[in-house]
Protein backbone atom coordinates (compact mmCIF):
# COMPACT_ATOMS: atom_id res chain seq x y z
CA UNK A 1 0.00 0.00 0.00
CA UNK A 2 1.27 3.52 -1.47
CA UNK A 3 2.68 5.70 1.76
CA UNK A 4 1.10 8.99 0.58
CA UNK A 5 3.89 11.02 2.62
CA UNK A 6 3.38 14.42 3.11
CA UNK A 7 5.58 16.55 0.91
CA UNK A 8 8.22 16.59 -1.67
CA UNK A 9 11.36 15.30 -0.96
CA UNK A 10 12.80 18.09 -2.68
CA UNK A 11 11.16 21.49 -1.87
CA UNK A 12 9.18 20.21 1.18
CA UNK A 13 6.10 21.51 -0.40
CA UNK A 14 2.73 20.28 1.57
CA UNK A 15 1.44 16.98 -0.30
CA UNK A 16 -2.33 15.77 1.31
CA UNK A 17 -3.75 12.75 0.30
CA UNK A 18 -5.91 14.71 -2.04
CA UNK A 19 -3.51 16.48 -3.45
CA UNK A 20 -3.00 16.63 -7.42
CA UNK A 21 0.17 17.89 -7.37
CA UNK A 22 1.54 14.57 -5.71
CA UNK A 23 3.86 12.87 -8.36
CA UNK A 24 5.68 9.50 -7.12
CA UNK A 25 8.31 6.90 -8.85
CA UNK A 26 8.02 3.39 -8.73
CA UNK A 27 9.70 3.67 -5.46
CA UNK A 28 7.45 6.00 -4.30
CA UNK A 29 10.07 8.77 -4.15
CA UNK A 30 7.42 12.26 -3.97
CA UNK A 31 7.95 14.70 -5.04
CA UNK A 32 5.57 18.13 -6.17
CA UNK A 33 4.98 18.77 -9.75
CA UNK A 34 7.12 21.75 -10.07
CA UNK A 35 10.35 19.52 -9.10
CA UNK A 36 9.78 16.61 -11.27
CA UNK A 37 9.62 19.54 -14.23
CA UNK A 38 12.92 20.58 -12.12
CA UNK A 39 14.26 17.61 -12.37
CA UNK A 40 13.55 16.95 -15.77
CA UNK A 41 11.49 13.58 -14.52
CA UNK A 42 14.41 11.59 -13.50
CA UNK A 43 14.57 10.58 -9.96
CA UNK A 44 17.29 11.47 -8.26
CA UNK A 45 17.23 8.61 -5.78
CA UNK A 46 16.55 5.97 -8.35
CA UNK A 47 16.64 7.41 -11.59
CA UNK A 48 13.31 6.22 -12.88
CA UNK A 49 10.58 8.65 -14.04
CA UNK A 50 7.57 9.80 -12.38
CA UNK A 51 3.34 9.41 -12.60
CA UNK A 52 0.63 11.06 -10.49
CA UNK A 53 0.09 9.75 -7.55
CA UNK A 54 -3.19 8.00 -7.05
CA UNK A 55 -5.89 9.46 -4.29
CA UNK A 56 -6.76 7.47 -1.55
CA UNK A 57 -10.61 8.23 -0.62
CA UNK A 58 -11.47 9.69 2.11
CA UNK A 59 -14.62 8.36 2.61
CA UNK A 60 -15.33 4.36 2.90
CA UNK A 61 -17.12 3.92 -0.36
CA UNK A 62 -16.08 0.28 0.38
CA UNK A 63 -15.91 -1.34 3.73
CA UNK A 64 -12.38 -0.44 5.17
CA UNK A 65 -10.45 0.97 2.41
CA UNK A 66 -10.08 4.94 2.84
CA UNK A 67 -8.14 7.53 4.63
CA UNK A 68 -9.83 6.22 7.82
CA UNK A 69 -8.62 2.64 7.68
CA UNK A 70 -5.69 3.49 5.94
CA UNK A 71 -4.13 6.79 6.58
CA UNK A 72 -1.50 8.77 4.87
CA UNK A 73 2.15 8.83 6.43
CA UNK A 74 3.19 11.65 8.70
CA UNK A 75 6.84 10.53 8.15
CA UNK A 76 8.65 13.63 6.39
CA UNK A 77 11.29 12.66 4.09
CA UNK A 78 13.00 16.31 2.68
CA UNK A 79 16.55 15.58 1.34
CA UNK A 80 17.08 18.41 -0.88
CA UNK A 81 18.45 17.07 -4.39
CA UNK A 82 21.80 18.31 -5.33
CA UNK A 83 21.13 19.76 -8.55
CA UNK A 84 24.56 19.78 -9.88
CA UNK A 85 24.73 15.67 -9.06
CA UNK A 86 21.67 15.29 -10.85
CA UNK A 87 22.50 16.60 -13.71
CA UNK A 88 25.29 14.32 -14.04
CA UNK A 89 22.64 12.05 -13.72
CA UNK A 90 20.30 13.39 -16.41
CA UNK A 91 23.36 13.64 -19.03
CA UNK A 92 24.17 10.44 -18.25
CA UNK A 93 20.70 9.00 -19.06
CA UNK A 94 20.75 10.86 -22.83
CA UNK A 95 17.55 11.74 -23.13
CA UNK A 96 16.27 7.92 -22.39
CA UNK A 97 12.92 7.99 -21.65
CA UNK A 98 11.58 5.92 -18.46
CA UNK A 99 10.81 3.63 -20.25
CA UNK A 100 14.15 2.58 -21.50
CA UNK A 101 16.11 3.44 -18.54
Amino acid sequence: MLELRPTCEHCNKALPPHSTDAMICSFECTFCRDCVDLLQNVCPNCGGGFTPRPIRPAHAWLPGVSLDTSPASRRITHKHVDLERHAALVAMLDGRPPERR
